[in-house]
């Protein structure tokens, strides 16, 4: 009885294993999807709407939605249906440099399954970042005026063209399908306080930074200058004392050539100079031996 019951075990066991197996090998694609098949990490195929076949175990399948999707840029929707606005990425600084709520509705779908799976984490993401960029650096081509009447439809053309070819080059499995101008107004008196102060403060930081530069323009040429004087003091005080070394070098070479033709006079003559410098008040009176002197009468006329 008990081998009986355990053969049944397998038999059902079986019977599940093979199930599991037939069904797992077959998979539906809808004709809101496409599915990729990987195989160890490799792509091998991507599969428009049918019933397909796959190796159980070995291939996997990963279904992407190709259906066109909208979002909101600027602004978000409730539970209830109702638009909340977005100021972060809503408000914008026109070429007037005026500042305008702005809100865009985005309308994209999946061009590439496998780029849009393999090529990035989050490709929503991305696509949100290139449409702010996109829409900022378009709108601050347009006065408040254009963009809040006539100038929507250029606005929304414009912005299409850069996000296309953004899309090409980022290649994210993403391409747009439409962008529209929601709503164009003035901000509330809230924000506007809000981007006044910062405004203020950046050009607070601008100014500092002004200052800054122009204290810096001020002390470098002043102290360059400052450099400058300093070395040519230096090179003027070298110049001097070569000057004068050379010209003590040439006195000594003449005295010496004089000393060369007559030694004892010209030794008498140096030792005269030298006490003339050394005693400068005393009178040198110069003798034979034998002459008789007398003393110098200069001193009784004073």
């Amino acid at each position: 009885m008990l081998m009986k019951i355990r053969r049944i075990g397998v038999l059902v066991l079986a019977v599940l294993l093979i199930a599991v197996l037939v069904f797992g090998s077959f998979y539906n694609v809808s004709e809101q999807q496409n599915a990729v098949v990987t195989m160890f990490g490799e792509v091998l195929r991507t599969d428009t709407a049918g019933l397909y076949f796959k190796v159980p175990l070995i291939q996997q399948v990963r279904l992407v939605d190709i259906t066109t999707h909208g979002t909101g840029i600027g602004y978000s929707v409730s539970p209830s249906g109702q638009n909340i606005t977005n100021s972060m990425d809503g408000i914008m600084i026109t070429k007037d440099f005026n500042l305008i709520n702005i809100d865009f509705y985005l309308e994209y779908k999946v061009s590439d399954p496998v780029a849009y799976l393999y090529n990035s984490q989050e490709p929503e993401e991305i696509l949100k970042n290139i449409a702010l960029a996109s829409i900022r650096s378009t709108v601050i081509n347009y006065t408040v005026d254009e963009a809040m009447t006539t100038g929507k439809s250029a606005i929304q053309a414009e912005v299409k063209e850069k996000m296309v070819q953004e899309l090409s080059e980022q290649n994210i499995g993403i391409q747009v399908v439409n962008i529209t101008v929601q709503d164009a107004e003035p901000p509330t008196a809230e924000i506007i306080r809000a981007f006044k102060e910062v405004e203020t403060a950046k050009q607070g930081a601008e100014t500092n930074i002004n200052q800054a530069h122009k204290y810096e323009n001020q002390q470098i040429p002043a102290a360059e200058a400052e450099a400058d004087r300093i070395v040519q003091n230096a090179q003027a005080q070298k110049a001097t004392r070569v000057a004068e070394a050379e010209g003590q070098v040439a006195r000594f070479n003449a005295m010496f050539d004089q000393y060369i033709l007559n030694p004892l006079i010209t030794k008498q003559r140096m030792f005269y100079e030298a006490m003339e410098q050394l005693l400068p008040g005393m009178k040198v009176i110069i003798t034979d031996g034998e002459t008789q002197t007398m003393l110098p009468l200069d001193s009784f006329a004073d």
